[in-house]
């Protein structure tokens, strides 16, 4: 991946092919396809113009989450896909699963309560995974409770059962599980003031359980939720890898995490870290109980170290072996963007889309206190500058909300500005400053040192300086980056970042990144923002039961914070592009994985 700025950071802590909290990545992407086609054209699409599909996610009721799953278009059964991919997997046990291109991996390995489906015309919805639906809840969403599917095995034949998802959600409070997402527990503890682990400390493994008023499986198919709060996004949470089944009977504690056992249609036959991957059909895999998934080739060989570059380079030649290749995470390289589009046969071998992480400068409200001199900023920002650090129109689109185009009710919105002036306005900066006197103010302005960190700060420091500001940058190295700004006293005015969704609601983003109460060092709240109404606001969102009621108030809070608080200044959404050999079949890019979907695939005979 090319090193690339502003830098990525989200609760899922890392993208495709980075480890922990820090990515300085985004290679390039074209506009994104319909989610059915596999090709992209060159020009970018305007703001918003793929997006319906992801305003309206719906949650399945049984009949939308029986299986089997609709059949690809052309899709035949055998041969081996070929994946190429930069990193490894460094967790295989799913309640260790955070990371993008492990979570990619999840989807042919685990299977969970609830998956998403993405269906012949493009729709995504919410499905009962191994349970029958994708929820039902009770008690003003403070209860959820799930029923499991006939059919479920794991891979030696043994029934999975509600004994199993307990035991499942119990090892997640173990001290040893400390990758995985951690929303579950944290309901599961509610507000006690303890650590969410004095809940269960140790897990299931010394003969303790959860209180059934916490978690009940009255019988073997039947597994209830009971939180202290409604928690309506639950059948979005239970969707990530994170959340997949462990049987307790072939639970070995760490151990699983380099031989789990799999659930969904293939699993692992030789796994040697850094070097391969065999995956093959899982023969106990009933594609009658899977609404989303599919078993056509006979194996995934994946291959580790392969530089994005590289992936690219042997996918524009084509030849051998390669042309029954793609990759689940690495992404075209931007430097040969240019080539492939303007090749009708390569350009046909691409898809691409948008990613769920949206750019922005962060402005400290805790050096900069006043509101009028934050808007001042944004106005001045020229968000051009980062939109051509990401390859212009095929790595990123202009933001006008920290709500990204993948999440539930985006809308298109601009209510700072930057999609109409994207170059900034310096005279209404100015304006502003004068009024307050402060024409000369100065600013301490942080960014990661890379060449593009480097090419697009010094753009921004000299449309500042031309709105009246005096500009001083300094430049962080890339390692530290998130931990100099994640500080509650740190010396800097403004200073860029980018969070990424965990699931297509802005639950995921708004309360992480603006809710006052969590400001602290090392929390993701980067503007130290504390406002009375945004926090308010959070918690009445929190509690709506009707998801699309919920994805509308997300979207309504994110203008109402960029214009009336003006914390930071969203800048871009990013998207990337992908491509494939030309005898892969069924390559579809899904934008609640923000990259292939690999339960699609086939080989062309």
């Amino acid at each position: 991946m090319t090193d690339i700025s502003p830098i990525f950071r989200s609760r899922t802590a890392a993208v495709a092919l980075a480890a922990g909290s820090l990515i300085l990545t985004a290679t390039a992407a074209t506009a994104a396809p319909a989610a059915d086609t596999t090709s992209t054209t060159a020009a970018p699409a305007a703001a918003g113009s793929a997006l319906a599909d992801s305003s309206q996610i719906t949650f399945a009721d049984a009949a939308g989450s029986t299986g089997p799953a609709q059949a690809v278009p052309g899709g035949t059964g055998g041969g081996t896909v070929n994946v190429l991919q930069r990193d490894t997997f460094g967790h295989l046990d799913p309640a260790q699963v955070y990371v993008n291109n492990q979570a990619q991996l999840a989807t042919l390995l685990h299977r969970g309560l609830t998956t998403y489906k993405l269906d012949d015309s493009g729709a995504y919805s919410i499905v009962g995974d191994l349970a029958t639906d994708s929820g039902r809840m009770s008690d003003g969403g403070k209860t959820w409770t799930y029923t499991l599917k006939d059919g479920i095995k794991w891979e030696d034949g043994t029934p999975i059962t509600s004994t199993d998802i307990r035991h499942s959600v119990e090892r997640l409070f173990a001290p040893f599980i400390n990758s995985g997402p951690t929303y579950l527990q944290q309901w599961l503890a509610g507000t006690n003031g303890t650590d969410y682990r004095d809940l269960l400390p140790g897990g299931p493994y010394e003969g303790n359980h959860l209180q059934d008023s916490v978690l009940s499986t009255p019988d073997a198919k039947t597994v209830v939720f009971h939180f202290e709060k409604a928690q309506p996004d639950l059948p979005y949470a239970l969707s990530l890898a994170g959340y997949g089944a462990v049987p307790r009977a072939k639970d070995t504690k760490e151990a699983y995490d380099l031989a789990p056992v799999a659930s969904g249609p293939y699993k692992i036959l030789e796994f040697k870290p850094g070097t391969s991957m065999t995956l093959v059909r899982n023969a106990e895999w009933n594609p009658a109980t899977d609404a989303s998934r599919h078993q056509y080739p006979d194996r995934f060989q994946i291959s580790f170290g392969v530089s994005n570059a590289d992936f690219t380079r042997r996918m524009m030649t084509d030849t051998g072996e390669d042309q029954t290749t793609t990759t689940f995470t690495n992404s075209v390289d931007k430097a040969f963007i240019p080539e492939i589009m303007a090749n009708p046969q390569m350009a046909g071998r691409t898809l691409a889309g948008h990613q769920s992480y949206v750019a922005q400068i962060n402005f400290n409200t805790k050096r900069i206190t006043s509101r009028d001199l934050r808007l001042a900023l944004a106005y001045a920002v020229p968000t051009q500058a980062v939109y051509d650090a990401q390859g212009g129109g095929y790595g990123a689109e202009l933001a006008g909300s920290f709500i990204s185009p993948t999440l539930a009710g985006y809308k298109k919105s601009d209510p700072l500005g930057k999609i109409a002036y994207p170059q900034g306005r310096p005279d209404k900066a100015r304006e502003i400053l004068k009024r307050h006197n402060k024409l000369g103010m100065k600013i301490r302005y942080a960014f990661v040192d890379t060449e593009q960190g480097q090419a697009y700060s010094a753009k921004i420091e000299t449309a500042l300086e031309k709105a009246g500001f005096d500009v001083e940058r300094f430049p962080i190295t890339g390692r530290y980056y998130y931990d100099v700004i994640g500080k509650t006293d740190n010396t800097y005015d403004m200073y860029a970042s980018a969070w990424g969704a965990d699931w297509p609601s802005g639950l995921t983003v708004i309360p992480p990144v603006f809710d006052g109460r969590t400001v602290a060092d090392g929390a993701s709240n980067y503007s130290m923002v504390n406002d009375r109404r945004i926090n308010r606001r959070i918690d009445s969102i929190q509690a709506m039961t009707d998801p699309q009621e919920a994805a509308a108030a997300w979207m309504q809070l994110s203008d109402f914070i960029a214009k009336q608080v003006v914390p930071a200044v969203p800048t871009v959404y990013y998207k990337q592009m992908q491509m494939h050999g030309s005898r892969v079949g069924g390559a579809t890019y899904h934008k609640m994985f923000s990259n292939i979907d690999p339960t699609r695939l086939y080989v062309k005979q």
